[in-house]
């Protein structure tokens, strides 16, 4: 899977905002390294490649509607705007489909329902402990309430639960 046309074609769309095209390519980073390490399939892993760079398109817009980067916003502005800019790449349509689910379902941890969901959610949230700022006891939190995978614990208790 060559991902350079789509992430050319971000950081098209974000015009500029380096901070968001350096959050999606970290959580692209941690996403890649999670399926990978979790032994996804290959077409799982190409799904799970793909939402990392595309988790928060919805942003952009939302900000503009809204006034607001709230992650509702982000999930119900997203997938339209991630599907377009898929077909468009000319990616596959099942793909996209699974893609778009994840855009409007990325802050939504109640209903994961797949090895792609739950790597999606916490590579995003190895990213947003550090660029929040949420410190150990946030850390403590999410590890007992979100991860689950072996890759994201030895991530996340390695970047920020060491003693």
């Amino acid at each position: 899977m060559k991902t350079a046309p789509l992430i050319l074609k971000m950081c098209a769309y974000e015009e500029g905002e380096v901070k968001r095209v350096n959050h999606f390519l970290k959580v692209y980073g941690f996403a890649k390294t999670i399926g990978e390490g979790e032994g996804l399939p290959q077409s799982q892993q190409e799904i799970l490649e793909t939402a990392a760079l595309v988790h928060d398109i919805g942003i952009k817009v939302s900000l503009q509607k809204y006034g607001s980067s709230a992650g509702p916003y982000q999930e119900k502005e997203g997938p339209a705007i991630a599907r377009e800019m898929l077909t468009e790449l000319g990616y596959d349509e099942a793909l996209t489909d699974r893609v778009c689910f994840l855009i409007a379902h990325h802050h939504t941890y109640d209903n994961i329902d797949g090895p792609d969901y739950q790597a999606l959610v916490e590579a995003d949230f190895l990213v947003n402990i550090f660029e929040g700022g949420m410190g150990r006891p946030g850390a403590e939190k999410v590890r007992k309430n979100i991860f689950k995978t072996k890759t994201g614990l030895a991530l996340l208790d390695s970047l920020f639960l060491r003693d």
